[in-house]
């Protein structure tokens, strides 16, 4: 079936494409959302004419989402759960775990903006993508542990990591300014 899409739709296209997609994907999701219209001359003719306000709504929304998604970045949200001994999560975090993590620390998202692969199975720090406009995204870091303190351990230990690696790279950076200069010298 072929439609006219209203907004960028990742992996599919952007605003005012046609594409040909199952008719399912259209009639249970594109067309109930407003996503995007059936491809018929009249539509056609009809998208013409709303293109500019559709591209001035696009614009003003993606704004808003630029705007919030610069208060999120570097969000850090705790989850403390159940575990095993080995790590091993008695249950799991699904991506509605994380959005209702996310509206507690105050940002107003909802489940379907959460792009989660795969359920956390397992203790740690996982980096989610949060998707609050289709061409708009923030990282937000999720730790899940057993406890507030295991949590601030592990967030502890974490940054004295990020200090060594980055002390690293620094020394790399000099020693590699070294060897140039020794090249123009020599």
């Amino acid at each position: 079936m072929e439609v006219i899409l209203l907004e960028r739709i990742e992996k599919l296209g952007q605003m005012g494409d046609v594409v040909n997609v199952k008719p399912g994907f259209a009639r249970n999701f594109l067309l109930p959302q407003k996503k995007a219209l059936r491809a018929s001359k009249a539509n056609l003719v009809y998208f013409e004419k709303q293109r500019v306000q559709l591209e001035a709504l696009n614009l003003k929304r993606r704004e808003e989402a630029q705007a919030v998604a610069d208060k999120m970045t570097g969000l850090s949200v705790l989850m403390v759960r159940q575990a095993g001994e080995s790590g091993q999560l008695y249950g799991s975090v699904s991506g509605k775990d994380v959005a209702d993590a996310i509206k507690a620390a105050g940002y107003t998202i909802e489940r379907r903006q959460v792009n989660l692969d795969n359920p956390i199975k397992t203790l740690g720090r996982y980096a989610v993508r949060v998707s609050l406009h289709p061409e708009v995204s923030v990282i937000v870091t999720i730790n899940v542990a057993r406890s507030q303190e295991e949590a601030e351990r592990a967030a502890a230990a974490g940054a004295e990591i990020e200090e060594l690696e980055a002390e690293e790279e620094i020394e790399e950076e000099i020693l590699d300014e070294t060897v140039e200069e020794d090249e123009i010298a020599g």
